[in-house]
């Protein structure tokens, strides 16, 4: 069942991730958030920008989202200061956002190290 996740500025998802791992299994799913970085990512920068995210933003369903929107999106995931999200940013970010994935963290990690052994 999907939960309803709403950021600190006023911007509410629901929340299909653990239902897409269940589905897609652990590398499947991660797979996916790379596709979806792909998507949202400046082409020739490599990174999600804030150009790249205005410009992209009705892919997300959040078409008219202010400035100040798009940029409290970028400083929530962005982890070294740089004004822009690159894939391991995205990939945490996305996980952060999600309160069912963070609930079953643990087990994806545990899957994920027994898949390598």
């Amino acid at each position: 069942m999907a939960s309803t996740t709403a950021w600190n500025y006023g911007i509410v998802f629901e929340d299909f991730f653990p239902a897409m791992v269940e589905k897609l299994g652990a590398e499947g799913f991660m797979k996916e958030l790379c596709n979806g970085f792909r998507l949202l990512m400046d082409g020739d920068k490599g990174m999600i920008t804030f150009e790249s995210l205005k410009r992209n933003s009705a892919l997300l369903g959040l078409e008219g989202m202010s400035d100040e929107e798009v940029w409290c999106m970028l400083r929530e995931g962005d982890l070294d200061g740089d004004g822009a999200l690159n894939e391991m940013e995205f990939c945490t970010l996305m996980f952060r956002l999600s309160p069912g994935l963070m609930e079953s963290s643990k087990e994806l990690l545990e899957e994920a190290i027994i898949g390598e052994f």
